[in-house]
């Protein structure tokens, strides 16, 4: 099942705009489990509210696959201590104290490589809304524990974990891995990510449950938010 097949509740929408559509820089949050769609609903919000929204995902930070072989965590891809931690801390800090004339690049993942490039993703002087969407917004210890106080608002995306779990395999048999290897990934490896991430869903400012619509679509509602 295409992540793209999701669509957004129109409140939803109207909250961030009514938030975050003002002169200043707002840097939001959007966070959850692997495979719950925080990319495609990164993408859709952004796209919803224009030319003034960016996104920025946190994968453009993951450790270089050479410097995870020499660390010996290639096995585990993916968990906190993959990913450079401080350098995303110090991204989401210039974000908010950047000069109103300056350009800020941030690093984007590519999965035709499976390596981070630095200097993909552009944001520009005008950019008034920063959607800034990872794993690892709401851990406790450090440097993760000083995200969410520089940023503006953090919404935790919820969903089924069997059916979060159900698009996960599918997401990575559609980059290549066998129906096998997919289980196992995400049994060991994403699955343990997956409950660290759950158990700190209570730092989000809010909590927003997916419901599983028709024709195979996703729509995110705003019922149930806290």
């Amino acid at each position: 099942m295409a992540e793209t097949n999701a669509a957004l509740n129109a409140d939803v929408v109207a909250q961030a705009r009514a938030r975050y559509d003002d002169d200043r820089r707002r840097l939001l949050g959007v966070v959850g489990a692997p495979g719950v769609g925080k990319s495609t609903f990164a993408d859709m919000l952004a796209a919803e509210l224009g030319r003034g929204a960016v996104v920025v995902p946190m994968d453009g930070f993951h450790l270089a696959n050479a410097a995870l072989q020499r660390l010996g965590r290639s096995d585990r891809k993916g968990a906190p201590d993959t990913l450079d931690g401080a350098g995303y801390l110090a991204l989401v800090r210039r974000l908010g104290e950047s000069a109103p004339e300056e350009t800020v690049y941030a690093p984007a993942f590519h999965r035709d490589i499976e390596e981070p490039i630095a200097g993909s993703i552009e944001i520009a002087p005008e950019t008034r809304l920063v959607i800034l969407e990872g794993n690892y917004l709401l851990l406790r210890h450090w440097p993760w524990g000083a995200i969410p106080e520089a940023l503006d608002g953090t919404w935790y995306l919820d969903m089924d974990d069997g059916q979060r779990r159900e698009r996960l395999i599918a997401r990575h048999r559609r980059f290549g891995m066998a129906e096998g290897a997919a289980r196992d990934w995400a049994a060991t490896v994403d699955e343990p990510n997956a409950r660290l991430i759950a158990s700190r869903r209570e730092r989000a400012t809010r909590v927003l449950p997916w419901c599983g619509g028709e024709d195979g679509q996703f729509v995110l509602t705003a019922t149930g938010w806290q």
